[in-house]
């Protein structure tokens, strides 16, 4: 595929060439959940490494500690820390040359007022220049009744629409809890949606703009032993089935999103392809992939970071280049980058990109 689009924030037009590219290709990217400038670029630097577009998306939380945690206003830090968070990444993904979808991630009723204030960024930002500040945001309601979940949808996408965004909504609950949103408490048949409530959501937004579907097969957030956890990738397929049959529509009809993809099986991610997911979330397993290194370089050098000279062998060396923080952070990203390096390779992702 050929693409007079040059790299940068994927949004409108160039996110619908990037599904129908992921769709026609089988293959789906990785959507990492992102705190910091650091983790951003780890997330780039992937990107251009294996030569494909991804997706980098921030949470609430996500965007508060982008913000400071010792910002005086927190509600603000969280509007602005996401703010800061697609400004940023703007400007880097042109540096790096990859495309890159702007997300936010997991907004439930509470959380609603966040992405009001986005929209009203997003609107200012696109009368300014003519595309949206985010490509997608991220409504999570799938603990209320389908009926109210999707009524919500509906107001939101009428709204973003009109500045060129994608929604994407979530029917049936993932497992577990993900940065304050979710419970462990959930009952187990939540965890798999129904292919009627795909159509209900279908018929109800097709004609307000584009939108994506978190469809639950089984999905929990984090990682979990083997067998603790049954995903029925089929459930998607069976969705995918109904909306088409009665629609009179192509195979694979909905862009699906895969949730809680850190800890499953690269059979079950093949599968999900195959059954129209282009995007599958991932955040434990980088979180892991961060800290890991930092721990280890913690461990080498415990006699020297706590103090500015000396160690327990050598009491006139010098620790300034040791305590750096760029020298612990760096490993960090390097591994954060491999993690999702691997995660293109499950996902069958590598040098897939529409940038030209």
């Amino acid at each position: 595929m050929t693409s007079d689009f040059k790299c940068g924030v994927i949004s409108g037009k160039n996110y619908l060439k990037l599904l129908d590219k992921s769709r026609a290709e089988k293959y789906a990217l990785p959507a990492v959940n992102v705190i910091s400038t650091s983790t951003v670029n780890a997330a780039l630097e992937a990107a251009a490494k294996v030569g494909s577009d991804i997706i980098i998306q921030v949470s609430n939380g996500g965007a508060e500690f982008f913000a400071g945690k010792g910002a005086p206003d927190s509600f603000k830090a969280k509007v602005q820390g996401a703010v800061s968070f697609a400004m940023h990444t703007k400007l880097m993904a042109k540096l790096y040359g990859v495309g890159v979808v702007l997300h936010t991630d997991h907004a439930n009723r509470k959380l609603l007022p966040w992405i009001d204030a986005l929209l009203d960024e997003g609107e200012a930002y696109y009368k300014q220049h003519g595309e949206p500040l985010f490509s997608s945001h991220m409504l999570d309601l799938s603990e209320e009744p389908l009926e109210e979940n999707v009524a919500t949808c509906r107001k939101y996408l009428e709204r973003m629409s009109k500045i060129d965004m994608s929604l994407e909504i979530e029917l049936g609950i993932t497992g577990g809890e993900e940065d304050g949103v979710g419970s462990d408490d959930v009952d187990d048949a939540r965890l798999y949606t129904q292919p009627a409530d795909v159509l209900y959501a279908y018929e109800q937004l097709n004609n307000l703009g584009h939108f994506t579907v978190a469809a639950s097969f089984g999905n929990v957030h984090g990682v979990y032993k083997p067998g603790n956890v049954k995903l029925t990738p089929v459930i998607l397929k069976n969705s995918q089935e109904h909306v088409a049959a009665i629609h009179g529509l192509k195979d694979n009809p909905l862009s699906l999103v895969f949730h809680g993809g850190s800890g499953s099986s690269q059979q079950d991610i093949r599968d999900a392809i195959d059954y129209g997911v282009f995007k599958m979330n991932i955040d434990t397993d980088t979180q892991f992939a961060f800290t890991r290194p930092v721990y280890d370089y913690v461990m080498k050098f415990k006699d020297r970071l706590y103090r500015q000279i000396g160690s327990d062998i050598d009491p006139e060396v010098l620790n300034k280049k040791v305590i750096d923080p760029r020298q612990w952070s760096r490993a960090g990203e390097v591994q954060f980058r491999d993690r999702l390096i691997q995660a293109y390779e499950d996902l069958k992702g590598k040098g897939k990109t529409i940038c030209g």
